[in-house]
């Protein structure tokens, strides 16, 4: 089976320590044998069973790079002659570890290329504590991974390592986020989608258990994406995609249509 979930030619994954959020790039579907939504997937793919077979038998600190850059490597094999086709796709993950103290304490491996994004939020102080930087080549062609591009995980992928806390909130986004909402607004958005979820205005929430924890998380990220889909199909909204075009000199007004995919993950110690 495939890991991960496609969304338009987005493609997302989330298990129990590891997040990933993979936007592929569309302009594939104009051209033959473009399929810019099976390389998110299978790098995702890939990705992902790289981190586990870590997990399960590694016994030194996790490689996300290297993972990613086998999930490539695995990807272009997979995509090549006699079933041959073409895509690039952005990364970014993040890889929940832990440190050699005693209690150990959680350590997130974030891995980015490109301009999908992992934010770090602490809701408690309604702050983000870390996000990744976006990688462009110009305007509006970040770095990507696939057919015809120059860049690889090896040598453009950046990863990071943060200390994180419990209750801490991951996401992993998709440009169709960020390119619709401001940071502060995703902020904003994450507190009082969670503070719904907990008085139980949005439904259930009072069940403290982790299948009611994964829920709420789902509905945080529910909530995200309508946000940043009413700005997105506002042709008079202002939007940091605007900003950015109206940086480079171009005339461009209104949200950006695209993919929208959100995943995210709450930070909780594991019941023995």
């Amino acid at each position: 089976m495939i890991r991960g979930v496609t969304n338009g030619d987005d493609a997302v994954l989330v298990s129990d320590n590891f997040i990933a959020a993979n936007d592929g790039v569309g302009a594939w579907a104009t051209r033959e044998r473009g399929h810019a939504a099976l390389w998110s997937r299978l790098i995702l793919h890939f990705w992902a069973l790289e981190a586990e077979k870590n997990s399960y038998g590694g016994s030194s600190d996790p490689d996300p790079v290297d993972y990613l850059q086998k999930a490539f490597d695995q990807t272009k094999e997979a995509t090549s002659s006699p079933n041959e086709w073409y895509g690039t796709t952005t990364a970014s993950g993040a890889l929940l570890h832990s440190d050699d103290r005693d209690p150990p304490h959680p350590i997130l491996y974030v891995t980015q290329l490109g301009d999908s994004q992992v934010l770090v939020i602490r809701p408690r102080d309604q702050e983000v504590l870390y996000k990744t930087a976006e990688q462009w080549h110009w305007f509006d062609c970040p770095r990507q991974l696939g057919t015809n591009s120059p860049d690889t995980p090896k040598d453009n992928a950046v990863m990071d390592k943060i200390e994180i806390e419990e209750d801490d909130v991951v996401l992993a986004l998709s440009d169709g986020v960020t390119d619709n909402l401001w940071e502060h607004e995703v902020v904003t958005n994450v507190v009082e989608s969670m503070n719904k979820w907990k008085s139980g205005a949005a439904g259930t929430g009072s069940d403290k258990g982790e299948s009611s924890q994964a829920d709420g998380m789902r509905f945080v990220a529910q909530e995200l994406v309508k946000a940043a889909r009413v700005i997105a199909e506002d042709p008079f909204a202002e939007s940091p995609f605007m900003e950015r075009a109206i940086e480079e000199g171009l005339a461009m007004e209104g949200g950006k249509l695209d993919d929208i995919s959100v995943v995210a993950a709450l930070i909780r110690r594991r019941k023995v």
